[in-house]
């Protein structure tokens, strides 16, 4: 069962279960696949690739206006902003620790060969694609900029 078939089939649950908030953000994940699927130029398939990066993009997009909601004194929004996004990480796989995401970089700077911060452009071409949907970009670029200084 790819990641399609498995929101959709969790949205007949969130509906049974009458889950508002889970439903709401299934049918957001839905709706952004179909969309993706029938994309002009798209060969009407999704990978479970392509999926994982709408679903960071999705969690991102949450977070971030949870922070604006917060910032403008709309806590009720902040909070199923944020509910929503965590509905979406479940499909995610699980996020590297602090700890793992330095040992991973490390091996990817040995990889690579670099050896100064200038070198930084060519550990995340390969970090970003290596560590995709277990990593936020932000981290992985302050943690290779931390161990290449």
């Amino acid at each position: 069962m790819d990641l399609f078939e498995k929101v959709s089939a969790d949205i007949k649950a969130a509906m049974l279960a009458r889950d508002k908030v889970r439903l709401e953000a299934l049918r957001g994940v839905k709706k952004e696949f179909l969309e993706a699927k029938t994309a002009k130029g798209g060969d009407g398939t999704l990978s479970d690739d392509a999926a994982m990066k709408i679903l960071v993009k999705m969690v991102k997009q949450r977070k971030e206006s949870a922070e604006i909601y917060n910032t403008q004194n709309r806590p009720e929004l902040a909070e199923n902003e944020l509910a929503e996004a965590a509905v979406i990480e479940e499909y995610l796989p699980k996020q590297l620790t602090e700890e793992e995401l330095t040992a991973e970089l490390q091996k990817i700077i040995a990889q690579v060969g670099a050896t100064s911060a200038k070198e930084m452009g060519k550990v995340m071409g390969v970090a970003s694609k290596a560590l995709a949907g277990r990593a936020d970009g932000k981290a992985i670029s302050a943690k290779v900029k931390e161990l290449l200084a």
